[in-house]
């Protein structure tokens, strides 16, 4: 009887490869490099050409395979034709989302078409495009992969006390587009499910930027206050649930949520 390979072996994902869009962002530089460090080559997308560039060039200084892919996700038909010609795609992770930050009473239809557009639209059209190149990779390595990035706002609303500034609020166009997220992430599932394609969601916390702390720690300290572990989360705690969501450590994981939030929605 031939052995077992070690449990650590389905974290890895050499030849495998992977799109991350909004990749140049917070949590997905965390999530691009978890997926480059696991050995795949990584295609990360966002708006801006330059700070793309300036990330593909750390990746591969690092020892990565990485490429640029600059277009708005927002632009359905540049996501169409993006994935429609790819021939192989093996994790397809739907993070980018455009918000336009604005009080309650100053929200226009504008501002939820927008970020509504930019995650759960262009979420769906991504995984419809990309379906015969997903369905490669699974011919090629069994299995294939989408994870959407929803938000612990896409599950519970926000408790306006830590917030005491209007605009430190998440404002109210960003959780009903997240919570969507997760109900695409079941559609999608049953939809796949067939063709031995997984999707799943990655609910993460308060992960706030570093600057958050330093420039009102007040603020940070309430944020820490609310989770079950006394304290916010920085990006690399990101990378381990995301890498198995990813990788063939869950093969028998769709249609699932991964709550990733200190314990904040678990009260």
């Amino acid at each position: 009887m031939s052995a077992e390979p070690p449990a650590t072996s389905l974290f890895r994902l050499d030849g495998r490869i992977a799109f991350v869009s909004g990749a140049a962002g917070h949590l997905g530089r965390a999530m691009s490099m978890a997926l480059a460090e696991a050995g795949a080559h990584v295609i990360v997308n966002g708006r801006k050409p330059a700070r793309l560039d300036a990330f593909v060039s750390v990746l591969k200084s690092a020892g990565h395979s990485a490429e640029a892919q600059a277009f708005d996700m927002g632009d359905i038909e540049a996501v169409r034709s993006f994935f429609a010609a790819r021939p192989c795609l093996d994790i397809l992770v739907n993070n980018a989302v455009s918000m336009t930050p604005a009080a309650f009473d100053a929200l226009d239809a504008s501002a939820f078409e927008e970020t509504y557009r930019s995650s759960v639209t262009a979420g769906f059209e991504a995984v419809r495009a990309a379906r015969p190149a997903l369905r490669a990779a699974v011919a090629s390595h069994g299995d294939a992969s989408i994870v959407n990035i929803s938000s612990m706002y896409g599950v519970v609303a926000p408790d306006s006390r830590i917030y005491a500034r209007p605009e430190q609020a998440s404002p109210a166009h960003y959780g009903p587009a997240k919570a969507a997220l997760l109900q695409l992430t079941r559609h999608l599932a049953a939809e796949l499910g067939p063709e031995k394609i997984r999707v799943n969601t990655l609910v993460p916390g308060p992960f706030p930027r570093p600057e958050v702390g330093v420039a009102d720690p007040d603020f940070a300290a309430r944020l820490a206050a609310r989770t079950m572990l006394g304290r916010t989360a920085v990006a690399d705690e990101i990378r381990g649930p995301l890498l198995f969501l990813a990788s063939p450590a869950s093969s028998f994981v769709t249609g699932a949520s991964l709550t990733v939030d200190g314990g904040w929605t678990a009260w």
